[in-house]
């Protein structure tokens, strides 16, 4: 997904999650070479005999990618060239070079794009590879799930985020309020930026959020309808279920959220939405986890409530997988299976403050320095990936059926969800 968010990284080298994006990718069908046989044969960790490689990812992966490139070629006989191809034109180079047969590799995806992907056969099948990977199921299981396409797997994780709660320790004091103690449902969200809204510090709101930005409100609010227990489409991704009790429950908490909200809330289109909290002006909001570097000491971090209590995350980032077109499978699959090591997530990734793609390393050396993204750690394993073959058209188009939905709801007259809902279903069917 095009369009990361404007923080700047600091301790964090994770790609924010993209939020928003260009509709649609018309992908031709490519003409993949014989490989099936490549496919499952070699080793369990593939061959490392000095094959060069090409792999592609987008720029808003940059430094993650390169991190991890640069200590396999220095650890492996095999050598990686990789390719750095900006956001916003991702998409179509895919989409022209799968046309023309000239797919790398190796390619990452956005999670959110994997159907576009998957569903064009561009990727090998790795079902065999993955399910032999004594760690299987540690794997983050929401990647896993989006680049699965008819019960094949095609994909690993690559660079992970996560949409967590953080919330202003300083300000929950001076507004009485446990500053270890975070809201557990979203009656108390609404409670504690109340009364931290009625100290009435100069330019301080109670929380924040980017309510004309499509991505934004996806990324924050839909973990609040899956730990109420509902859900925003069906499985097959082709119909939207926002006409729920569950998410009419949230859009009603959303409303009250935004009588204490910051300044601008109903205009942010998220080139600032990140901005208010790190300047200690928002007491509670819903964010990415890997802008956890960017936020002062007295920041604490917590899950995404529901109406009644439990907690959700919305797990972006990016998975990569081999181009089905590529004749080098068996030593493309040493690459993958390498970045999923202790040697890349826990000695590379970890280290840099980065968010760790297997559960059982979420509690690693590094991160156990702060609880905090340990938390954020297992908000990952646990969290959710929502699928869709025409979700950028559907979710992150700014001009889309969903923006329309959440601001009626959140701002307007609250009298057309099921409208707007059935707009959704018809943009994800066709």
């Amino acid at each position: 997904m095009p369009v990361t968010s404007p923080h700047r990284r600091r301790r964090f080298v994770v790609a924010v999650v993209s939020l928003a994006a260009t509709a649609g990718l018309a992908l031709s069908g490519c003409s993949a070479s014989d490989t099936s046989s490549n496919t499952s044969s070699g080793s369990a960790t593939g061959s490392d005999t000095g094959a060069e490689l090409t792999m592609w990812t987008r720029a808003g992966t940059k430094t993650q990618s390169q991190a991890l490139v640069k200590a396999y070629n220095e650890t492996h006989k095999n050598q990686i060239s990789l390719t750095i191809i900006p956001d916003d034109n991702y998409q179509a180079k895919v989409g022209s070079s799968a046309g023309s047969g000239s797919l790398p590799d190796l390619f990452s995806s956005d999670i959110v794009y994997l159907p576009n992907y998957t569903s064009k056969g561009l990727f090998a099948d790795l079902t065999e590879r993955i399910d032999a990977l004594p760690y299987a199921d540690q794997l983050n299981k929401a990647q896993i799930q989006a680049g699965t396409y008819e019960g094949k797997k095609y994909v690993l994780p690559s660079v992970v985020d996560a949409s967590v709660m953080f919330y202003n320790k300083d300000l929950f004091t001076q507004a009485g309020l446990d500053a270890n103690t975070p809201p557990t449902t979203l009656a108390e969200w609404v409670a504690d930026a109340e009364k931290i809204s009625a100290l009435e510090e100069p330019g301080v709101s109670g929380t924040y959020f980017g309510g004309n930005c499509p991505g934004c409100m996806a990324f924050t609010m839909w973990p609040s309808i899956w730990a109420s227990g509902g859900s925003v489409m069906n499985d097959a991704g082709t119909k939207a279920t926002f006409d729920t009790d569950e998410a009419k429950d949230v859009f009603a908490s959303y409303r009250d959220l935004a009588k204490v909200a910051g300044s601008g809330t109903k205009d942010e289109t998220g080139a600032t939405w990140t901005a208010p909290f790190p300047d200690g002006k928002v007491g509670l909001m819903p964010m990415p986890g890997s802008t956890l570097g960017t936020m002062p000491e007295n920041t604490g971090v917590s899950g995404i409530p529901g109406v009644d209590g439990g907690e959700s995350s919305f797990v972006g980032g990016d998975a990569i997988g081999i181009a089905q077109s590529s004749k080098n499978q068996d030593a493309a699959w040493n690459y993958l299976q390498w970045t999923e090591t202790k040697a890349a997530q826990v000695d590379i990734i970890a280290k840099t403050g980065g968010l760790v793609t297997r559960a059982d390393f979420a509690d690693n050396s590094y991160s156990s320095a702060d609880p905090r993204v340990v938390k954020i750690n297992e908000l990952v394993a646990q969290g959710q990936t929502p699928s869709a073959l025409n979700y950028g058209a559907a979710f992150n188009d700014p001009n889309g059926p969903w923006l329309s939905l959440f601001r009626d709801q959140v701002f307007g007259s609250a009298a057309d969800l099921s409208t707007d809902n059935d707009a959704i279903t018809a943009k994800l069917t066709n």
